[in-house]
């Protein structure tokens, strides 16, 4: 991130790169005032004439300008395979990350992608899962934009496989869109931009996200946008850089709508600590700005009028997040710790620091918080260094949530976050995802801070070697500890040949409902995903309203009876008589699920007491390949 104004320079050198100069009239690095360009001018950066292998129209000075590029895409690319590499080794058969519900509902939102693309159903709401009342995917995770980009490979090569795909890109994309802008707009050196990169898409806060949340780490897209912001505020075209932002607006929005808000309100927290600073030159960059972000409304307004209809007023549309937003913040003392999946944490270094392993989007240990607070006194007079600071102080005190905490207790002493935790859309926010915009800050404070010891001119040759070593040193070691380790994997349990091998397509028909026992919410999405959504399932896993009069968020949907006698029946909870009174209630629930058909795979738990229980309810079952068939079309049509 960076701040609107007359301080961030951007000029293009002879090469064609964009040149940045972040500093105010007392940073060490200034311009002498006698040779100080006039404030709208671009400073002068020494050049030489360039030899006839750099010339812009040399394929060979093209190739050498794009190396650096390419190396810097390929190490984004390894690290990213570093940490997602045990789920590819077996992306059928494993589930990477500790949150193995999370993938799961997130391969189902690929299958269901492709499937609507190849049968050209609404993106944004189905009744394919939680049938037949159905899930709205805009109140849940969307994913409209990447489920389209990867229905190929759904179709191909199945969800498991487009999942990993999706979740080890994001590492690599995330990484590699902050190395550019920052190297083409804000930072000389391509190693410093390299360094902010690095930490945006490596630190502890989109590793463990990626423990199941493919939406949170899809932030290629944010660099740019906030950038285009800051282009708002700069160069004075507002229809061109509105009509611009918008179009990347839209694209996030479709993306991940989470990370939309807490990019836009990244960039309020930028205007806000520019506005603390510099109120005169906000005032008079705030027409453009102002007019900018107008027309990026419209073109918004007009691409996302129905979807966003669906998230706040359509069909199992919810209000707020379930239970209290205090359960998911974050701890003071978590910024100084270290993560679960860092080269420094450990299986408990976390434990009650944060509420999981997947939101520990803070815990950049002791050395990452000391050269911070190094790097922001040392260029404390540069204004984008202040703003950066005042953008990480206010999202680090909204992800400790409503309360403030000592050690690992939450006290009752009210926190900044507790003014705004009841406003729409705060309301659903799970708040330590706030330090993600930290996470940003510090990345970017980095970039600048490598960048200015990079352009360290001392007295001796000897000296201004040194200087830049000695940083680069200091940089690893604080670095080295949060460096993230591979991901864990586990075992899945295997969906049915019944299902996988399409067997089922002689059982139910596309789109009626197809009931798993016991019937469970996970199991209900491994079949559908892997039938890539071809008929629909009882439950889930999903966010949806208490009731149809109560829009208040909850997690699922309370489960019918009959799920409730199976379901006790596989855990060993009741025996397997049943009454006249059941018989006639599963006969009941297997209409209101507009079912053709109840499967008990092989290696259900206590197997043999649901069949006992299930020809009771529907009479003798069938074999069909590796499970045992009801038909139940006679009840339900």
């Amino acid at each position: 991130m960076t701040a609107p104004g007359p301080d961030i320079r951007t000029r293009t050198a002879d090469e064609g790169k964009p040149v940045a100069d972040a500093t105010d009239e007392t940073s060490p690095r200034s311009t002498p005032p006698a040779e100080r360009p006039a404030d709208g001018e671009a400073p002068e950066r020494p050049t030489s004439t360039p030899e006839p292998a750099d010339r812009p129209d040399d394929a060979g000075g093209r190739w050498r300008r794009r190396r650096p590029d390419l190396l810097v895409a390929a190490i984004f690319l390894a690290g990213a395979f570093w940490v997602t590499g045990r789920g590819w080794l077996d992306h059928d058969g494993r589930l990477l990350g500790s949150r193995p519900n999370d993938q799961g509902f997130n391969e189902w939102m690929l299958a269901y992608a492709a499937h609507a693309v190849s049968h050209l159903e609404n993106p944004f709401f189905t009744t394919l899962q939680n049938a037949p009342d159905g899930v709205n995917l805009m109140t849940n995770v969307g994913m409209q934009l990447p489920g389209l980009v990867l229905s190929p490979v759904t179709l191909l090569f199945g969800a498991s496989f487009s999942y990993l795909l999706f979740i080890t890109l994001n590492l690599a994309g995330t990484g590699y869109a902050w190395y550019h802008v920052l190297s083409r707009h804000l930072v000389t050196s391509r190693v410093a931009a390299f360094a902010g990169g690095l930490f945006c898409a490596f630190a502890p806060a989109l590793v463990s996200h990626s423990n199941g949340h493919p939406h949170i780490t899809a932030q290629w897209l944010v660099p740019f946008i906030v950038w285009r912001v800051v282009a708002l505020a700069r160069d004075g075209r507002p229809l061109r850089n509105g009509l611009v932002l918008g179009a990347l607006v839209v694209a996030q929005f479709f993306v991940s709508l989470e990370i939309l808000f807490l990019a836009a309100l990244g960039c309020l927290m930028l205007v806000v600590g520019y506005v603390i600073f510099r109120p005169r030159e906000a005032l008079r960059r705030a027409r453009p700005l102002l007019g900018g972000l107008a027309v990026t409304g419209v073109l918004v307004g007009a691409a996302a009028a129905y979807p966003l209809w669906m998230q706040f007023a359509g069909p199992q549309h919810r209000i707020g997040h379930p239970g209290n937003p205090d359960v998911y913040a974050l701890t003071v003392g978590s910024f100084v710790r270290y993560a679960t999946e860092s080269v420094a944490g450990s299986p408990t270094s976390a434990l009650r620091w944060g509420p999981n392993t997947t939101e520990q989007a803070s815990f950049y240990g002791w050395s990452v918080v000391v050269l911070a607070l190094g790097a922001a006194w040392w260029l404390r007079r540069e204004i984008v260094v202040r703003v950066l600071a005042v953008v990480a102080a206010i999202s680090a005190v909204f992800s400790i949530g409503t309360t403030w905490t000592v050690g690992t207790r939450r006290t009752d002493v009210p926190a900044p976050f507790a003014l705004v935790s009841e406003l729409p859309v705060f309301d659903s926010v799970v708040v330590s995802r706030f330090a993600l915009i930290t996470t940003v800050a510090l990345g970017v404070l980095f970039a600048v801070a490598g960048d200015r010891v990079a352009r360290l001119r001392l007295g001796e040759a000897g000296q201004s070697r040194l200087v830049p070593r000695l940083a680069a040193v200091a940089l690893l070691a604080a670095l080295l500890p949060i460096l993230p380790t591979p991901l864990e994997a586990r075992g899945r349990n295997p969906v049915p040949d019944f299902v996988t091998a399409g067997v089922w397509k002689d059982h139910v028909a596309p789109g009626r409902t197809l009931v798993p026992v016991p019937v469970d919410g996970m199991t209900s999405l491994y079949w559908s995903s892997a039938a890539l959504a071809g008929f629909a399932v009882p439950e889930g896993y999903f966010l949806a309203p208490v009731s149809k009069t109560d829009a208040t968020g909850r997690w699922g949907v309370e489960p019918q009876p009959t799920a409730k006698l199976l379901t006790a029946v596989s855990r060993g909870q009741r025996d397997t008589a049943v009454g006249p009174a059941e018989v006639e209630q599963a006969r009941a629930d297997v209409r209101h699920w507009k079912a053709d058909a109840v499967a008990l795979p092989d290696r259900a738990r206590r197997h043999d007491d649901l069949k006992v229980v299930l020809d009771a309810l529907y009479g003798p079952g069938q074999r069909v390949a590796d499970v045992w068939l009801w038909d139940v079309r006679p009840l339900t049509r």
